[in-house]
């Protein structure tokens, strides 16, 4: 009687085999992000540890700089230069505003009324993009000089005299005033507003707007039912990608302001490159970037969304 012997199941190897293969499958969002971390890393997290290790530190550029855990040096930052924060965090404050008030009925008319006309006005929006931010701010300079058509216009109607008053402007003038580096500040960061706005009412369903039609309301109750509150990740998008570089910008006040414009970060750029103090400089960096942190937190908690665009 002949005994012929089973072969042993596959079962165990076809399972190891699957295993393997689903536990590379699971690594594979991790490799496709590894080189997004390591950039980060090395062109953010070193240097925002450099920074930090620069703050403490006392010395001269002569003698050079050692760590000594000198905290102190915040102190004295923020006793010497709270003006231009406060001015750096107004002047961004206003500027946002501005922002907003302008690029969202030009977002609305983009979104809803633009027709086959969408991309044409959506590429002239970027349209500044194609030239150096250096050279937008200085043309600036052309169009808000004094005797120049802006500023007899704005004589005519007697704004000047008002805007003087609030301490905005001069009475004759709006070169090197406060106002002219909020002007600065609005033109160049508008499109971080627009295209975000755009974005948000885009995804809007038009039948929305026919249902609040039909239940009777009126074009101004549907946009503060349905259009408004459905564009707000748009609106803190927007205001955020203006707020925070705006609050740093220290090109529109050394170009378009005074000495008495200046914003905390025309005060880093001396103290990096012409005082030659760099912890004093790390200490406004940090002291800075703290702050615009605790305020985007706390803005978008009072915001009621978490759904940026």
């Amino acid at each position: 009687m002949t005994v012929t012997k089973e072969a042993p199941p596959a079962a165990p190897v076809t399972e190891l085999k699957v295993r393997k293969a689903s536990t590379r499958k699971r690594l594979v969002p991790y490799w496709l992000l590894l080189p997004g971390i390591l950039w980060l890393v090395v062109f953010f997290a070193l240097p925002l540890v450099y920074q930090a290790s620069t703050s403490v530190q006392t010395g001269s550029l002569e003698k050079g700089f050692e760590v000594t855990w000198h905290f102190q040096t915040y102190w004295d930052a923020l006793k010497d230069y709270y003006p231009q924060f406060i001015r750096s965090l107004l002047y961004a404050g206003t500027a946002t505003l501005l922002c907003l008030l302008l690029g969202y009925p030009l977002a609305y008319l983009i979104a809803f009324k633009a027709g086959r006309w969408r991309n044409v006005v959506l590429v002239l929006v970027i349209a500044p993009f194609f030239t150096s931010f250096l050279i937008r701010t200085l043309a600036w300079k052309t169009i808000l000089a004094d005797g120049g058509a802006v500023v007899d216009v704005l004589n005519t109607l007697h704004i000047l005299d008002v805007t003087s008053w609030l301490g905005w402007t001069e009475s004759n003038r709006v070169l090197a005033t406060p106002m002219a580096v909020v002007c600065g500040l609005t033109y160049n960061f508008l499109p971080f507003m627009i295209l975000p706005l755009y974005t948000s009412l885009e995804r809007i369903d038009g039948r929305l707007h026919e249902a609040a039609g039909d239940l009777y309301a009126t074009p101004a109750t549907t946009f503060r039912k349905v259009t408004f509150p459905l564009s707000m990740p748009g609106v803190v998008s927007g205001t955020l990608l203006t707020f925070i570089p705006a609050s740093g910008d220290y090109v529109n006040a050394e170009l378009l302001g005074s000495t008495d414009t200046k914003m905390v970060g025309s005060v880093i750029q001396t103290q990096f490159l012409r005082v030659l103090d760099y912890p004093t400089a790390a200490a406004l960096s940090f002291i800075l970037m703290a702050v615009v942190l605790i305020m985007v937190t706390v803005y978008i908690r009072r915001s009621g969304t978490e759904d940026l665009v």
